[in-house]
Formats: structure tokens, sequence, C-alpha cells
């Protein structure tokens, strides 16, 4: 029997700083076969004519990421969809060792791969550190591959989601499936953070925010939801191992700062779409 097809789905916009890193890494995986999607959001850089020279499997999608993973999905071939970004870095494993688990036990709909991020100046250590909190912590972690045939069923993601949408297909498909029907690998994915700023951390979080009433609507959600939004539950997990998080007091307390300018940042969004509704 031959080994199941895999289809890598990239989602990009303006990427030129990372999609040829991004699709070397899935170039070098240990498993095979593979096929490579890019769908590309109208970059105005030379994103896709790098991607093009990796697959011929290059589309133009929008109008965000939820709605270009879906397409990429559409176009794929694979028994299995795995959706990366594009600032992230594969080790070599990660498909063969996500193939596996699914091999193992057919009641297995979606597999978590941990992150751990890179990047430079201060700003980035701080979200290094935050990362580093997640692993292995259920309402914070999601899976990125799936089954194609349940990855249908469910409709894939929410396209009215932006910023939500890796945490509530799985949670839909565990609320369908049984908890149980997510599994996780330990390979890791990189998740290069760059140059960060706290401006556009902020920034981001304000814009992300604006989508969530879309999130928490569905019940399967709401669960997670309660603990991702509050402050309060993200500090207890930061202050449940101290000597990690003041190990680099200066770097830690600048964590916890960042953390209180995302969620204020997130609140205005929230309000803020609130009152455009």
């Amino acid at each position: 029997m031959n080994p199941p097809l895999v289809s890598l789905i990239i989602p990009t916009l303006n990427s030129v700083d990372h999609i040829g890193k991004c699709i070397q890494s899935i170039k070098k995986q240990s498993y095979q076969p593979i096929e490579i999607i890019v769908v590309d959001n109208n970059s105005r850089d030379n994103t896709k004519q790098i991607a093009q020279q990796y697959t011929d499997k290059v589309f133009n999608h929008g109008p965000e990421r939820s709605a270009q993973r879906n397409y990429g999905a559409r176009k794929a071939d694979g028994d299995y969809v795995f959706f990366i970004d594009s600032d992230m870095v594969l080790s070599s494993n990660v498909v063969k060792a996500s193939v596996g688990k699914f091999q193992s036990d057919k009641k297995i709909k979606g597999c978590i791969i941990p992150e751990q991020s890179y990047g430079t100046g201060f700003w980035a250590q701080c979200k290094i550190l935050e990362r580093s909190y997640y692993i292995s912590v259920d309402w914070m972690e999601a899976a990125r591959i799936f089954d194609r045939k349940t990855f249908e069923k469910l409709a894939g993601y929410v396209e009215t989601n932006t910023g939500t949408e890796d945490y509530d297909l799985p949670q839909r498909i565990q609320a369908c499936y049984g908890y149980d029907s997510i599994d996780r690998i330990n390979e890791l994915i990189y998740h290069d953070e760059g140059k960060m700023s706290l401006f556009k951390t902020c920034r981001k979080k304000f814009y992300y925010a604006q989508d969530l009433s879309a999130y928490k609507k569905y019940e399967a959600n709401r669960d997670h939801y309660q603990k991702q939004a509050s402050i309060i539950q993200r500090y207890k997990l930061f202050l449940s191992r101290p000597r990690i998080l003041f190990e680099k007091p200066v770097i830690g307390f600048g964590m916890l700062l960042m953390k209180a300018c995302e969620f204020g940042s997130g609140g205005m969004g929230y309000l803020l779409s609130k009152v455009k509704r």
C-alpha cells in the first residue's frame, strides 16, 4: 500500500522574507509523498514568484487567512491537510510523526505540533518566553494537521474567524468526535517572530479581537474561550513556573507587561466591534 499523500497549505501575504525558508523546510521532510499549496492574498512583493520556484500550486484568494486555508484545501489531493503559516519552519520529522499518529489510531482526527518561537530584539525574547509556557496546555495549543474527510465534514475553517480559527476548528472536532480525537506529537514547528515591537503585537491583537464574537458564539469554544480571554488565567499560568519567569527578570517583567498591553489592545478591539454592530 502506498503511503498517504499529505497536502501542506500555506496562506501568504507579503511573505517574501519567510516563504523560501518555510517551503525549504517542507522539502527537507523525512516523509513522502507531500504536495505544497500556496494561497496568496494579493501580495505586493515577490511572494508568489518565490513560491512558484518550488510548486506549481500557487493560487490567489482572500480576503483573510481562513478563506485562504479553505481554498487551499479545495485544491488539495491529500489524505491529510496540514496548515502552516509562512513564517514557520518545520523540523524534519514533523510530517512523518503526524502521519504516524493518524495511522496508529483511527479515532485521531487532528494533531497538535508544538511551537517554539525565535526572533531578534527584546520583545521577541519576551514572546519566546511566553510561548514556552503553552506547550502541552490544551487551551492554548491547537491542531494544524487534519484527516481530510473530517475537515470536509465540518466544512473547514469558519471564514468569519480571523486570529481564532486555529482554536475553533480543533475544538469543534473534539465536540463532534470526543476529546481524544485530537492528539499531539513532540516534533517542533519553529515560529519566526522576526524583530518584534510592542506596538505591532498590540495592533495585531486589536485587529484580531474584532472577530471574537464569531468565535465565542460556538458552544464548543466557550470553555477554552473563558480561559484564553482571561488575563488572570494567563498570569496564573506564567506564575506557575516562577523560576523560568524570573530566571531573566528583565525579560520576565517585559513579557508580563507585553501581555497586559496585548489584553488591553484586544479588549479595545472587541469593544469597538460591539460599537460597530
